[in-house]
């Protein structure tokens, strides 16, 4: 085990093989999601994260099979022994994501009197099999104690000020909004519906404070120091965690097939779809060099645009007649943006105003701004 940070005196962030946990060495109060052990408690020592498995499972071990799922009280024992913490006084969560990958954040504010208000954030993430967004179609239903039929978002989140119960629920209202606001900046795909994710279908969360036995604080929302505290460690924590495990960060994701992944459109779709539209030799040529031209900012502003017409449409923002429109000129326009002339405008209307299907038009539109590209005197 290793000691990485003690963010206060009374905390200690710890890690080993695959476990990350915060050690207490006086009282807090936890709230947490934990099977066991879990809601509100006072008198725990340890505030655990655990990686159950690898992201993808092994054959003959997949995920619904694992202790975890089918017995959690068993699976919680084992894990608290195996590394030597005592079960009944540990909170644990568990998750796919490498402990070593986690996003470590810090923020203080100077109170009165000398004291300081400090939140910490240890996060691991994972996105990339079960991200969803809120309302998406469900996978799994619990009955009688067992769920039938995993990438994980798990926050544990210190303060070294005692809270209210109120204050802790709140927190976990602002992780929440935290966590999702950075999904949405990173365009995070759900991989249940064409939206972009709010989360993923297993998050946990552990939130523990000191307890000092001084007034207990009460407020922890947007126009309060400490909701704004926690939701700067739990962006920061929660981003550095997605660029460690998925390699997530702005400059992945500004890639088009990237951004039309919750459209079914990733590299390999996107290239095999494109076929219908780009011929050789122009087709292989762009495959040589997709990560160049496929980034151009240019483009991507385009495609943004593009996509954000759709999201508008989903939500009932845009009407339905005047989408049809609205899509045709901004498709002509990432064309142009793709070919990089302005002056082709009108002809880039005209060639693609005959297809109706949002997809099928942003693909032609793709295909005709590269072929267009080229088309130049001097290149032959």
């Amino acid at each position: 085990m290793i000691k990485l940070v003690s963010p206060y005196p009374e905390l200690e962030i710890i890690r080993g093989e695959k476990i990350l946990y915060g050690k207490f060495h006086a009282p807090h109060l936890v709230l947490s999601t934990c099977r066991v052990n879990g809601g509100f408690r006072e008198d725990l020592l340890y505030l655990a994260n655990h990686q159950a498995c690898e992201p993808k499972p092994c054959p003959g071990r997949e995920h619904g099979k694992c202790l975890a799922v089918r017995d959690p009280e068993t699976y919680h024992r084992l894990v608290c022994e195996y590394h030597g913490l005592p079960p009944e006084k540990t909170a644990l969560l568990g998750t796919a994501a490498n402990m070593t990958l986690a996003g470590l954040a810090e923020e203080r504010f100077s109170l009165p009197g000398g004291e300081e208000l400090l939140v910490f954030c240890a996060a691991t993430a994972g996105v990339e099999t079960n991200a969803g967004r809120a309302g998406d179609p469900a996978q799994v239903y619990e009955w009688e104690g067992k769920f039938e039929k995993v990438g994980t978002i798990n926050i544990l989140l210190f303060v070294n000020q005692e809270l209210a119960p109120c204050a802790l629920v709140r927190l976990v209202k602002m992780a929440t909004e935290a966590k999702t606001s950075v999904l949405q900046e990173l365009h995070v795909p759900s991989r249940y519906s064409r939206g972009l994710a709010t989360g993923t279908g297993t998050d946990q969360i552990g939130i523990a404070s000191r307890k000092t036995g001084r007034i207990p604080l009460r407020g922890a929302g947007k126009h309060v120091k400490l909701g704004e505290l926690a939701a700067r460690a739990v962006r920061r924590a929660v981003r550095e965690a997605l660029a460690r495990q998925n390699k997530l960060t702005p400059e992945t994701v500004r890639y088009a097939p990237k951004l039309l992944e919750r459209f079914g459109l990733g590299e390999e779709k996107f290239f095999a779809r494109l076929k219908e539209y780009l011929s050789e030799p122009h087709l292989t040529w762009l495959y040589r060099n997709r990560h160049a031209v496929l980034s151009d900012a240019r483009l991507i502003a385009a495609l943004l645009a593009y996509l954000h017409l759709i999201d508008q449409k989903d939500w009932g923002i845009l009407p339905e007649d005047s989408a049809r429109e609205a899509f045709l000129w901004q498709a002509a326009l990432l064309a142009a943006a793709l070919a990089g002339k302005t002056a082709g405008f009108e002809t880039f209307l005209a060639e693609l105003a005959s297809t109706r299907d949002e997809i099928e038009l942003l693909l032609k539109a793709l295909a005709l701004g590269f072929r267009q590209k080229w088309e130049v005197p001097y290149f032959k």
